[in-house]
């Protein structure tokens, strides 16, 4: 099996390699080929018996990505986007790597007749928006507050429609907020809630950017790789004609963060977040839904976390 990442030098990207390589396969068949897509170009992971390809590669080009697809790769993750706060400063910017380049991939899966091939993007809570019921579910209209989201639910529908047309075999996951990210905060606006868990848990300082009877829906990173691998495998008549649908995370407040700070590491901990709120960050933020009903993804066969305290504890086994 021959398997194309892009945005494979990313967070998810690397640790997707990783969980890959780790398997050996993928939907029971031997994984023999990894190309590995980025703008810069992505770490040589170490990987016996299996051909892997670093590229370099401005998948925004007009072409960039025809080299790849024509190797016909079986299965192409879509990781590879601008996140929301840099989207939303950057319209254009935004448009070209989350919009722009999904159409190009594609329009090139149809020039080179990747019907078969499945497809898996990686989309966002950031798709939902505008005044929505108390318990969203996957058919929930999509209404986004802010750029990365609409680029997002744009690209969902021409996945849809590509795959209506047997074009490409798409499948859309619909990524929670992912926690806790390790490294350093990024742009994205959902960035903070990594960071009041992870900084002060690493003993360093963080800041709070919204209320703290802010509700969000997230999910941990050993999840959405588990979901990601889980996307490849499901069948296409499972699925249907609808190819996106919402991952199962969990709800939690704020409060609720802080409080499992606290159990884990003390009030010292806590002591360490700031709050200083930031309008535009809340603005972002406080337009996506917190609460959904996830029973197609746990008919299909995806698993969520058990609850926040599960996540906090698998980020420091990991990093211990």
């Amino acid at each position: 099996m021959h398997i194309a990442i892009t945005g494979a030098a990313g967070f998810l990207g690397q640790r997707l390699v990783a969980q890959l390589l780790a398997r050996g396969a993928l939907d029971g068949q031997p994984i023999r080929r990894l190309t590995l897509l980025d703008v810069a170009e992505p770490p040589m992971p170490a990987g016996d018996g299996v051909e892997i390809t670093p590229l370099a590669l401005d998948i925004t080009e007009p072409g960039g990505l025809d080299p790849v697809l024509a190797t016909k790769p079986d299965v192409i993750y879509h990781l590879a986007a601008v996140v929301s706060a840099a989207a939303e400063v950057d319209l254009a910017l935004g448009m070209r790597v989350n919009f722009d380049a999904t159409r190009a991939l594609l329009e090139g899966c149809h020039a080179h007749g990747l019907a078969g091939t499945r497809l898996i993007m990686a989309s966002s809570v950031a798709a939902y928006g505008g005044d929505l019921p108390e318990l969203v579910d996957d058919m929930t209209a999509l209404q986004p507050q802010n750029s990365y989201g609409a680029q997002k639910a744009m690209s969902e529908l021409l996945i849809n429609d590509y795959s209506r047309r047997g074009l490409v075999d798409g499948r859309v996951l619909r990524l929670p907020t992912i926690i806790i990210r390790p490294g350093r905060p990024n742009a994205a606006a959902s960035s903070f809630a990594s960071s009041i868990l992870r900084e002060p848990l690493n003993g360093e300082e963080a800041v709070c950017p919204v209320p703290t009877d802010l509700s969000m829906f997230v999910m941990s990173p050993q999840k959405v790789i588990e979901a990601l691998l889980h996307g490849a495998e499901v069948s296409g008549d499972a699925l249907g004609p609808f190819r996106a649908f919402m991952l199962p995370g969990i709800t939690v407040t704020v409060t609720e963060m802080l409080e499992t700070l606290r159990q884990v590491a003390g009030d010292g901990a806590v002591a360490l977040v700031r709050h200083e709120p930031d309008p535009r960050i809340a603005a972002i933020v406080s337009n996506w839904p917190s609460r959904f009903t996830t029973r197609r993804a746990l008919e299909l066969g995806f698993r969520g976390d058990g609850d926040l305290r599960e996540i906090v504890d698998a980020f420091l086994e990991a990093k211990a």
